[in-house]
């Protein structure tokens, strides 16, 4: 396959020197419109001060603890993140292929060598003009999503590449003028909003500081100045330990913060996703103005916002805790998120994805909600602008779980415990694949007024659920919950009622003769 991929990427090159000069010449044409001289850049950011200091949030932390994540996220539990963009093209590795490439003695090194030529000749941005999108219709894109049962939907504005998905004023390497030449996060926006589904959007622009960093040390068109507009800062290669002790320059952390306030303004995302590097000190100046720019803004629109962050970017309870691939253990008092996606070995579109299955998917949606958090899963479509085939199904699977258990799920909050069963989550960020299979004992509990919810993430074995934590008196052990005499139970799958024995040590349930599930099962039982 890489011999067939050799001997195509000569004609590919050759083929795409027209429409690639095309590109990149119109680009440059209007990169002088569009970036901001000095005199207008410092009235941008004056007038970002004032819309802070026209309030109510000010950029001090004691003015951002009295934010409230909205009712909408805190009901929707479930939403779409995507990885799409110019990453796509290559689609091998990962979306991080910009920056691997770069580095001497990686796979993808090796790899753009061999089938895409020198770094020198064809570099990254070379991809571009193959970023066509000719099959994206954000409105199928839409339905898939509504069918999924999300609530919420994040597109990748700006990747670590720095290649935005937006129209934009500040930058002319962009996909309304370069690659698809359409606003794919306006046009999905749209889509979505038409749904009735709320509009996120993420900024990966932070770590672009040292993205392409490896170009700098062999021959490669990132050290060319007539692209310097693009490749950015492209800090030298360093050990990631080193990262945090080389922070970013007024003028990068600049033009973050009016990247992000323009995304703000044009587009009017309810949630901000931002990923790790924003926790370098450098940043934290900003992220308060950012903060309170945006807070802001959402009473202006009358609309709830939240910001996602990681680590200890932000201090607890100024914006909403992201965990990266990974859960908690035990219930977090503060609404919280993880990011994960379906793949195991990517969030971009790779040519060899590794899918997670459904049911691992849908117990953690289950165990993530019954903690008090909300599941953001990733779908990474290809270059060419379709899904593919494997995650159109996995989404539809899990719609069609939640239109029969979403009452276990959507507008719940915690319950007294978050569940029982010996199976250990551990907690953390990268542990997503780190999980052995539930047992018939694990259950996870959620609540909505008067009715709780048990959620069996394994089938019984004997058609019979026992919850400990229902009984009706506390156990010494403290496995038990007093919790009153329960009145019924229902299976929401089919809306059958089902014979139960309540003891003092635990509830036990009776399945319908012959029910089995290999997805988890929701009950809801009222008192």
């Amino acid at each position: 396959m890489e011999q067939n991929k050799q001997t195509q990427s000569g004609s590919i090159a050759s083929q795409m020197d027209s429409a690639q000069g095309t590109a990149l010449t119109a680009a440059t044409e209007v990169v002088a419109a569009r970036i901001l001289n000095p005199e207008q850049r410092q009235q941008r950011l004056k007038e970002i001060d004032q819309v802070i200091a026209a309030g109510p949030f000010s950029d001090s932390w004691d003015s951002l603890e009295g934010y409230q994540a909205p009712d909408w996220y805190q009901d929707g539990k479930f939403g779409i993140f995507i990885h799409w963009g110019v990453y796509s093209v290559p689609a091998f590795g990962s979306e991080w292929y910009a920056r691997n490439m770069y580095l001497q003695g990686s796979e993808e090194f090796e790899h753009h060598r061999k089938v895409w030529g020198p770094h020198d000749v064809f570099g990254y941005k070379d991809f571009i003009p193959l970023f066509k999108a000719e099959h994206f219709d954000a409105a199928e894109w839409a339905e898939l999503f509504l069918a999924s049962g999300a609530r919420f939907v994040v597109p990748v504005a700006e990747h670590h590449d720095g290649f935005q998905m937006y129209d934009s004023e500040l930058c002319s390497w962009n996909a309304v003028r370069m690659g698809p030449c359409r606003d794919v996060l306006g046009e999905l926006g749209d889509a979505c909003r038409d749904r009735g589904m709320v509009l996120g959007a993420s900024s990966h622009r932070a770590e672009h500081w040292f993205f392409m960093g490896g170009g700098r040390e062999f021959p490669s068109d990132v050290q060319d100045p007539a692209f310097a507009d693009f490749y950015g800062p492209a800090q030298p290669k360093h050990d990631w330990d080193n990262y945090i002790a080389l922070p970013p320059d007024q003028d990068h952390l600049e033009d973050w913060l009016l990247r992000t306030c323009e995304l703000i303004d044009r587009y009017q995302p309810q949630i901000l996703w931002f990923d790790w590097w924003i926790m370098n000190l450098a940043f934290k100046p900003y992220l308060k103005k950012l903060a309170a720019y945006y807070y802001n803004r959402g009473r202006e629109w009358g609309k709830g916002v939240a910001i996602n962050y990681k680590y200890d970017a932000f201090p607890t309870g100024v914006a909403v805790f992201d965990i990266e691939r990974g859960q908690l253990s035990e219930t977090r008092s503060i609404f919280w998120q993880t990011d994960t996606a379906v793949q195991k070995n990517s969030w971009g579109y790779t040519e060899n994805q590794d899918y997670k299955t459904v049911v691992d998917l849908i117990g953690d949606l289950v165990d993530i909600v019954s903690k008090n958090g909300a599941l953001l899963l990733n779908i990474g479509p290809k270059a060419d602008g379709t899904i593919p085939d494997p995650e159109k199904a996995i989404l539809r699977e899990i719609g069609d779980w939640l239109k029969t258990n979403g009452e276990a799920i959507y507008g719940t909050r915690p319950w007294l415990v978050s569940g029982e069963g010996p199976t250990r989550v551990h907690e953390g960020a990268f542990t997503d694949t780190n999980r052995s299979p539930y047992q018939p004992e694990d259950i996870r509990y959620t609540a909505n007024g008067d009715s709780v919810y048990a959620i069996l993430l394994a089938s019984p074995k004997d058609g019979t659920a026992v919850m400990k934590r229902l009984g009706g008196k506390a156990r010494p052990d403290g496995t038990g919950v007093t919790v009153g005499t329960v009145r019924s139970v229902t299976l929401l799958d089919g809306r059958q009622s089902l014979a139960f024995q309540q003891k003092d040590d635990g509830l036990a349930v009776q399945l319908p003769s012959g029910y089995a599930s290999d997805k988890p099962i929701a009950l809801r039982i009222d008192f």
